[in-house]
């Protein structure tokens, strides 16, 4: 079975981080978000991978090449983008036989994917507490029987997973009508599959949709928790190393360096002394921490350097990024509520109690800077020596 997987968009709701690169590029572990989903589907039993894609097309492009892990990679070019039935339908060309629909953006758990595959015609579903927020699913005993976009009183408690397997006459039903949102909508095609054919309800254990900052650390939360410890880079003899710890070749850690998985440290990137990296942090390629720093539960992407004396918390950072020695972010609001954080001009809430920056592409502080929880520092953005930073710039 071919997979296509939809990887066209810009991103806006992640912004500063996808303004040079495309949101499923960003850093998951130890590949791009993108790079989970395609070994998901080549796993699931796919035989070609068809990419579609448009914002930023050739960072996919030169990360996977025509063939990634013995499988043809295809290419698909989403000129505009109006929605997930348009990005299947600029695959169709490409298309012979059945074939599944997952989205680049979105992880996925594999025993589901599976069945997936195997059970095609099907769609892959979540419970969900609050179902009337997604497009829910109607379901019989063994079959689904409708999709319905948040209804304010919801059949079930299954909400879609953007996943689906679609028989080889689904290629025709591609070009739906324009919703009431502007877009043509994948959903439309499942509706024809369903009146059409017996359409297997799969429920996913684990599902997680990356459209913002704090759900790139929830990505990385889960794929690093799922890694094999592994040394193989150079480690002093006076580091501590305790739980999933993976130091890749190349990379070097330091004296006096506590290491707490679960961890990656990437190739090239250099650790310590005396640093300590705790709660599921990701320090890239060829990214720097220096003396005496402390990183908990952040993503450090390549080539970002913390300076000594540093504190980063709950965070991520771009590539390039430079932190100067004492910058100091928070992470934790004093009033105990959630941290929130800026997404397309609104505040909304993260659900997190521990939140702090989104620090875009080659940002750089002065030394001694103070960052508060939930900002958002916009590629290329400056402080001044011990300024206290509060609003997003």
């Amino acid at each position: 079975m071919k997979a296509v997987i939809l990887a066209a968009g810009e991103g806006t709701r992640i912004r500063p981080l996808s303004g040079e690169l495309p949101k499923p590029m960003l850093p998951v572990a130890d590949r791009p978000l993108l790079g989970h989903t395609v070994d998901t589907a080549i796993d699931a039993g796919a035989d070609e991978i068809v990419l579609v894609i448009g914002y930023e097309a050739d960072a996919v492009r030169s990360h996977f090449g025509t063939e990634y892990r013995s499988t043809p990679i295809r290419y698909a070019v989403q000129e505009s983008q109006e929605g997930t039935a348009h990005a299947v339908n600029a695959a169709r060309d490409h298309l012979e036989g059945p074939f599944a629909v997952l989205n680049g953006d979105n992880l996925y758990d594999q025993a589901a994917i599976d069945e997936l595959f195997t059970r095609c015609p099907a769609v892959c579903a979540i419970e969900v507490e609050e179902p009337q927020h997604y497009g829910v699913l109607s379901t019989d005993d063994e079959s689904v029987t409708d999709i319905v976009e948040k209804p304010e009183n919801p059949p079930t408690n299954l909400a879609n997973a953007g996943a689906y397997a679609f028989p080889a006459e689904a290629k025709a039903w591609l070009e739906v009508p324009e919703s009431e949102r502007g877009e043509y909508e994948i959903t439309d095609v499942l509706a024809t599959v369903i009146d059409e054919f017996d359409v297997t309800p799969v429920v996913v254990d684990r599902w997680l949709d990356v459209g913002r900052p704090w759900e790139l650390l929830e990505a990385n939360e889960w794929k690093l928790g799922e890694l094999e410890p592994r040394i193989d880079g150079d480690v002093s003899e006076d580091a501590t190393l305790e739980g999933p710890v993976v130091v890749e070749e190349g990379a070097e850690v330091r004296a006096g360096v506590v290491l707490e998985g679960p961890a990656l440290i990437r190739e090239g990137a250099t650790v310590g002394p005396n640093a300590y990296i705790r709660g599921s942090t990701l320090v890239g390629e060829g990214a720097k921490v220096g003396h005496a720093v402390e990183v908990k539960n952040s993503v450090l992407s390549a080539g970002a350097t913390v300076g000594h004396l540093s504190y980063v918390g709950d965070s991520v950072l771009g590539e390039n990024v430079n932190f100067g020695a004492g910058t100091n972010v928070a992470n934790l609001r004093h009033d105990g509520e959630d941290v929130r954080f800026t997404v397309k001009g609104e505040r909304v809430s993260t659900g997190r109690r521990k939140f702090g920056v989104v620090a875009g592409d080659e940002v750089k502080t002065g030394i001694n800077t103070s960052l508060t929880p939930g900002l958002k520092l916009s590629a290329g953005a400056t402080s001044y020596p011990g300024e206290t930073v509060d609003r997003d710039r």
